[in-house]
């Protein structure tokens, strides 16, 4: 019998990452390629691989539909290819455990989201004993922190701060899935984010599905705040991002942090989800209209210039005119950078679910559609605030899908605006920095059509060189507490249904 990552010729088996959800599943799949990289297999290149991985996503009403939908495309490729394998990993497999198997028995392997660091193990029990393998932990095996890592960009880096959620919102099915906080210690970040700093990263976003309350495990209500301040005092480290605090925990003592540490960034994703005390009191978020927009204005005071993104639904269960008429308001007060909107999808296991007053899908997208009219009008004039504005530049790699057309590149402001800009003369990579001007404002980004001013070039961009100068296969998992670890860039960390905590 062949070894369990090499084909009979002897070349490594192959492997794709499928990946559904938000930021805490793209740094899972990061995790889980380094894992199948350390298990002697490479990233497929060729379109043909060998096993491939979904990281699935629970938080939308037709997540499953999605998932068997490519379960069943997958089907007579894996009939026609011997040796092939599936596997389903992530939240719904959490949710769906042997329903998956049941309903897809071509399926070989399904593993959840506390032992993610089972998959080699699992496929290979698989193919030896010729049947699935399905393996749900109920509480978390080992902190994700501590698996190897491929991360996708070796000039940013997400670093997890905290796994699972203590809170209780109605329309969300996380807690369930991804369980009760569990907090790092704050040496153990810092000691992985100095590692990322010495393989070149630049910028690091903490990951949490509620960032604020870090530090509640062991005790520490000022935690967080304190380990913004510590980043500030990483040598190299230019630029660090958070996502998502949760109003409720959003303390004075953080906006001091970020505004008196220069390297944490100007720009805040503050999840609104509803303007209405009422409908804020059914959701279970422990704040109201009022502490919202108080802290809206503290930040503002401490950092001008900030920008401060949200998250709205639109349509929860017993929704009235009036309360969607506070939701804009409130989005008319706050005036957003940005807003990632959504409309209310019934999620079975939460208590929405069996709310009485469920809107009338009419109803809710003619709200949605008179948000997002609001909101882009309010980003628009955001964005022509900045004209004329000298900015510092991270050139990114793949923000841009037209900049091929357009001769450009492009890249994220401090407050992480999205800036396109004209190929200087000099050669610039992703990783390195550029100084350019305002020159046009669009609802969704920047354009600096002007020459760039300044190219500063970084141990990032080296990164990025020499990344693309390796060997195809090559993982650069870092050395993190022990062994590699880490991870890639900025949005809204919490996987609850709607995209937000």
């Amino acid at each position: 019998m062949s070894a369990p990552t090499i084909h009979p010729g002897g070349e490594p088996r192959t492997y794709e990452i499928r990946t559904y959800g938000c930021q805490m599943n793209v740094h899972d799949s990061e995790r889980l390629a380094g894992l199948l990289e350390a298990a002697g297999y490479v990233r497929d290149e060729a379109g043909e691989p060998d096993v491939v991985v979904f990281n699935t996503c629970a938080v939308r009403e037709n997540a499953d539909n999605r998932l068997y939908g490519n379960l069943g495309h997958l089907r007579p490729v894996k009939d026609g290819r011997p040796g092939m394998q599936i596997a389903v990993g992530g939240c719904l497999a959490q949710k769906d455990r042997d329903a998956i198997v049941r309903r897809a028995p071509w399926v070989d392997v399904v593993f959840g989201t506390h032992n993610i660091g089972s998959l080699p193990v699992l496929l290979e029990r698989a193919r030896v004993q010729r049947e699935a393998q399905v393996e749900i932990k109920e509480s978390l095996e080992t902190f994700p922190s501590t698996l190897p890592t491929r991360r996708e960009s070796p000039y940013a880096a997400w670093v997890s701060i905290s796994v699972g959620c203590n809170n209780t919102c109605t329309f969300c099915i996380v807690p369930a899935l991804r369980g009760r906080e569990k907090d790092r210690r704050p040496g153990e970040i810092l000691a992985e984010v100095e590692a990322l700093v010495a393989e070149g990263v630049l910028e690091v976003t903490l990951l949490g599905q509620n960032v604020n309350a870090y530090g509640s495990e062991f005790g520490d209500r000022q935690a967080f705040a304190k380990l913004l301040r510590a980043c500030g005092g990483i040598e190299g480290l230019e630029r660090v991002r958070f996502t998502s605090p949760h109003p409720r925990d959003f303390t004075d003592d953080v906006i001091t942090a970020m505004a008196e540490t220069p390297n944490v960034m100007p720009s805040l994703h503050m999840p609104l989800q509803s303007g209405s005390d009422r409908i804020l009191r059914a959701m279970r978020r422990s704040y109201r209209q009022e502490r919202f927009l108080g802290i809206i204005e503290r930040v503002r005071a401490a950092m001008p210039d900030a920008a401060i993104t949200t998250d709205i639904i639109v349509g929860f269960p017993g929704e009235t005119e009036a309360d969607f008429e506070q939701t804009l308001h409130v989005v008319r007060e706050a005036r957003f950078s940005g807003a990632f909107t959504f409309q209310y999808s019934k999620r079975p296991g939460t208590p929405a679910a069996t709310m009485d007053g469920q809107v009338p899908k009419e109803v809710v997208q003619e709200r949605y559609e008179r948000l997002v009219a609001l909101q882009e009008e309010i980003s628009w004039s955001e964005n022509k605030k900045q004209l004329g504005r000298t900015l510092e530049v991270l050139v990114a790699e793949g923000e841009g899908r037209k900049d091929d057309a357009t001769h450009r590149l492009s890249g994220r402001a401090p407050d992480n605006r999205l800036v396109h800009f004209r190929k200087p003369d000099e050669p610039v990579r992703p990783g390195d920095m550029v100084t350019v001007e305002v020159t046009y404002a669009a609802p969704h980004h920047l354009v600096a059509d002007g020459p760039v001013k300044a190219v500063r070039r970084t141990r990032a961009g080296d990164a990025w060189e020499a990344r693309q100068a390796a060997p195809k296969g090559v993982s650069l998992g870092m050395p993190g507490i022990g062994r590699p670890a880490a991870p890639a860039v900025p949005v809204s960390a919490c996987s609850a249904d709607h995209g937000g905590c």
